[in-house]
């Protein structure tokens, strides 16, 4: 009888140990595939053609290349950031949980103290945790290329003016004057050059609002500076800046006209959809690319091939991260949108994006994508005594700085 209880015991044994063999064996071997990305959406949402949509973007790219589930969660009010982030960073799941937004800093940085083996990404904001990867951008590159395009346009219309509408006087919004202001006299040279004729300098209008959340604010604005001869503004205000586009359809409508100039130029996200045909391009801040980059280096971090996760991800012109919109962008953006739900006429918003940009001479777009390229790798070309390298050395900039750059550029 012990006999039969010693073998029953034995065969017990052995099941179990064969069957933790085959479950540790189960695991060891899942694929990455049994792993997730996690977007944490701000208030905006799939379908917002910003920021949101972006993010999306780059989280389903990185999805289907290194064979991760891609989960999303959507905010309803500011309130649902830390519920939202703590959902996720409990499961362990994740390889990383990517957060949309500055909005959502001080949740990302309580979540990542709660969870310090949980991988974080936040978009456009600076946490300093080891376990938070903050994403941000070279604006002032960004803001390059779209003042030397403004210049040259101005040019070729005839204008005397160009102007930039922004909300509060922070630091970050330096970078984009900065950029813009050495942008515009590069483009205005390289005008002159190009055209083979003398030009009067461009007169630099700048206006703050003092808000990011004010469209009529904006519109006002944009209004005086057009009054002045502005041929074009850029937008560097947020919501506040939908108010630019208005005034400039508005401006048209005026005077009889279906399409711009004067046109306004959008920032952050493709926003060349909001007012087709008076927003000649967008300075483009690639969210996509820095929720690709997360995931990439999470994985890498993970997998034992960079010692170091967190920090700052400075994201310019030759990791990707900044440029000038294109029909390209605008055809995948609309698409995206579509998905999200969003309904959008893309066929009439493209066709008048495309008849726009051709109104404008191929060279200039030639210049601007010169520009880019030359940028990524030098960053010595001088313009009125001042190199692009200069103002990138003095970034962050405060208000002496950038008051000092106005004067020197002539804004």
């Amino acid at each position: 009888m012990k006999a039969v209880a010693r073998t029953t015991i034995i065969l017990v044994l052995i099941i179990v140990a064969a069957v933790a063999g085959a479950l540790i064996y189960y695991y060891s071997t899942q694929p990455v595939a049994e792993w997730k990305i996690g977007i944490v959406y701000d208030i905006g949402g799939r379908g917002d053609l910003s920021f949101n949509d972006m993010a999306y973007l780059g989280g389903n790219r990185a999805a289907k290349d290194f064979n991760l589930k891609l989960v999303e969660v959507q905010s309803k009010s500011e309130s649902d950031y830390l519920p939202n982030l703590r959902s996720l960073a409990k499961s362990g799941d994740y390889v990383v949980i990517v957060a949309v937004g500055f909005l959502m800093a001080d949740a990302v940085s309580q979540v990542a103290e709660e969870y310090p083996n949980q991988l974080f990404a936040i978009i456009d904001a600076v946490v300093d945790k080891p376990n938070v990867l903050s994403v941000v951008f070279k604006e002032h590159e960004g803001s390059a290329l779209v003042g030397a395009l403004a210049a040259m346009v101005a040019h070729y219309y005839n204008y005397s003016a160009v102007g930039v509408v922004l909300g509060m006087e922070i630091p970050v919004l330096y970078k984009f004057e900065a950029g813009y202001y050495w942008g515009i006299r590069y483009g205005e040279a390289k005008y002159a050059e190009r055209a083979g004729v003398n030009i009067t300098p461009l007169t630099i209008l700048w206006t703050y609002t003092g808000r990011f959340d004010d469209p009529a604010g904006g519109k006002t604005a944009t209004q005086a500076q057009l009054a002045q001869g502005a041929g074009l503004v850029y937008n560097v205000a947020g919501a506040t800046g939908l108010g630019i586009f208005e005034a400039v359809e508005e401006y048209c409508a005026s005077r009889g006209r279906t399409q711009g100039p004067p046109f306004g130029i959008g920032v952050d996200a493709d926003q060349d959809w909001i007012k087709p045909g008076f927003i000649i391009a967008s300075m483009m801040k690639r969210v996509d690319v820095g929720v690709y980059t997360a995931v990439k280096r999470a994985l890498e971090y993970r997998d034992g091939k960079i010692q170091k996760y967190g920090g700052i991800l400075e994201l310019g012109l030759a990791e990707g991260g900044v440029g000038v919109s294109s029909v390209e962008d605008l055809d995948t953006f609309l698409s995206i949108a579509e998905q999200a739900g969003k309904t959008v006429n893309k066929t009439d918003i493209i066709a008048k994006v495309q008849a726009l940009r051709n109104s404008i001479p191929s060279w200039i777009w030639e210049e601007v994508a010169k520009l880019q390229n030359e940028l990524k790798t030098n960053k010595n070309i001088e313009v009125r005594g001042v190199k692009f390298s200069d103002i990138e050395a003095a970034i962050p900039l405060d208000a002496s700085e950038i008051q000092q750059i106005r004067q020197a550029l002539g804004a």
